[in-house]
């Protein structure tokens, strides 16, 4: 069977439609609806039902879904071991979100290559949703985030606290937001609890989703936004950022997910060490 069929369908369910699997596959809704195609014909079955509001899946289509997740799991796995160098005994795919890399997951990346040294190791950064899609790929067996997204054949456990913090570049900027305030979108709790605090804001003509990679916009233009404090901290005791003061602080924790089908020793030594990391987190 083509990998690529059951990844196209995966992608789908993910994404909702086929044009939202198409964007983020970077080629052509004709090219997805082909894939589909050849997969429903392969199979003899209908996989999805099709409306104007995107795609659902069929009760056969709800039955392949497990199936195309194996595929995808022991083609990568396959993939890996032959890849793997011969003094290696086998292979670890981690991920995390830029925001928890320079505290947290490069000291869990020091631990493995300590305590794993017959292991090799991949380790990719990006946000949640491409971070979950990987996962769902079969491309990373671990990732660490703040805000997981559960899917079926994903586990998730509580890894660490961390709080959300109003900072500014400015330290003349007060409370109140004003318009040198970002909103930055860190999720659907955050913009709940942003509003009952603040029940008069009215959107930022600016809103950014690229986590602490907006850590030098704020500094250079002294604008303010609340951040997690762990990619905070360093900045406020350089008097880069400055920590508003009588703002709310929001809790907001992370996690690490991994792919509850697949718990051998290097998983389990994997999420040893990341313990081990988030104890020696400041």
């Amino acid at each position: 069977m083509d990998v690529r069929l059951a990844r196209t369908f995966l992608e789908v369910i993910s994404a909702g439609s086929f044009i939202r699997a198409a964007e983020r596959l970077h080629v052509t809704q004709s090219a997805i609806s082909l894939r589909i195609q050849k997969l429903e014909e392969a199979l003899g079955q209908r996989l999805f039902e099709r409306s104007k509001s995107g795609v659902e899946l069929t009760a056969h289509g709800y039955q392949f879904e497990l199936y195309a997740r194996s595929i995808i799991q022991v083609w990568e796995e396959a993939r890996y071991q032959i890849a793997i160098p011969e003094k290696f005994e086998a292979s670890l795919a981690a991920g995390t979100q830029y925001s928890l890399w320079p505290e947290l997951t490069s000291v869990w990346l020091e631990l493995m290559e300590r305590e794993l040294p017959s292991v090799a190791l991949q380790m990719h950064l990006g946000m949640p949703d491409r971070l979950t899609r990987l996962m769902m790929s079969g491309l990373l067996d671990i990732a660490v985030v703040y805000r997981p997204e559960l899917r079926p054949g994903l586990k998730a456990e509580h890894l660490m606290d961390d709080r959300l913090v109003l900072v500014s570049g400015d330290p003349e900027f007060s409370e109140g937001l004003d318009d040198r305030y970002i909103f930055m979108d860190w999720g659907p709790e955050f913009t709940a609890a942003h509003s009952r605090w603040y029940p008069d804001f009215r959107l930022s003509r600016t809103t950014l989703m690229i986590g602490a990679a907006a850590v030098p916009y704020l500094v250079r233009n002294r604008r303010s936004a609340f951040l997690p404090y762990r990619v905070a901290d360093d900045y406020i005791s350089a008097g880069a950022l400055h920590l508003i003061p009588d703002a709310p602080e929001l809790p907001y924790p992370a996690y690490v997910i991994w792919s509850s089908g697949k718990v051998d020793w290097v998983i389990k030594k994997a999420l040893g060490c990341l313990a081990e990391a988030a104890k020696m987190a400041p």
